[in-house]
């Protein structure tokens, strides 16, 4: 009776536990919430400004935030009038990142989504980081950051240049002609990398996604210029 009762006892904790891990998985289970993790791995943010980002209602993007919150992957500070988000801690970007490579290997649908549209704008490989911190020291390359304007300044990779996409081609001529350009973004799937790059080349510059954004790159513990992340 004591063996079995003690065993009881285990499977229920061990049940709790599980519970809670998928209490998280359902945080998780919205692509707003997604885009929300991703625009704030960038730096903290207010909801308003968030919701401008994300293109959602100022109401929808508290609910989700809420959310986050609920579970433990975002913290909430209110200021003033308005509450300031940011992420819990860098491993909620391991978490996103896990997720992220189950689905490269293993989800016909992340699958499908990456061959249609991200490889039809540049199926090479993206540049690493250490290649590229040997081509900045050796001058050989142009760091392109093409963030809005408010998150290159929460940080960004040391000697980078900020033209945010919707400026690109209107302000190509800021870009040095004759060298590599190297373009980052949000992350290693942030549609602005690609289309910037997909631009570049069409107007006959050699141009190159870096692999990661500002996120993995603070993450891996390289330099970060601006305010670091809280």
């Amino acid at each position: 009776m004591f063996v079995k009762a003690e065993w009881s006892c285990n499977l229920s904790a061990k049940l709790d536990l599980l519970a809670a891990f998928a209490e998280i998985a359902r945080g998780l289970g919205n692509a707003h919430r997604l885009d929300l993790l991703e625009h704030l791995a960038q730096g903290e943010k207010g909801v308003e400004t968030l919701a401008a980002k994300s293109g959602l209602t100022v109401a929808n993007a508290s609910q989700h935030l809420q959310a986050l919150r609920r579970v433990g992957l975002v913290v909430g500070e209110r200021r003033g009038k308005q509450v300031v988000y940011r992420l819990s801690g860098d491993d909620v970007l391991d978490l996103v990142a896990a997720l992220r490579t189950v689905g490269e290997r293993h989800a016909d649908s992340v699958k499908a989504v990456v061959r249609d549209y991200f490889n039809e704008r540049d199926a090479l490989d993206a540049v690493a980081f250490q290649v590229l911190e040997q081509r900045l020291r050796d001058g050989l390359v142009t760091l392109l950051d093409v963030r809005p304007p408010d998150e290159f300044a929460d940080g960004h990779v040391p000697g980078a240049l900020n033209i945010p996409l919707a400026d690109l081609k209107a302000r190509l001529a800021e870009i040095p002609s004759g060298a590599e350009v190297v373009a980052y973004c949000r992350g290693p799937w942030c549609v602005l990398a690609f289309e910037a790059v997909a631009l570049l080349r069409q107007t006959g510059r050699d141009a190159k996604r870096l692999d990661g954004g500002l996120p993995e790159w603070r993450r891996a513990g390289r330099q970060v210029a601006g305010p670091p992340a809280i």
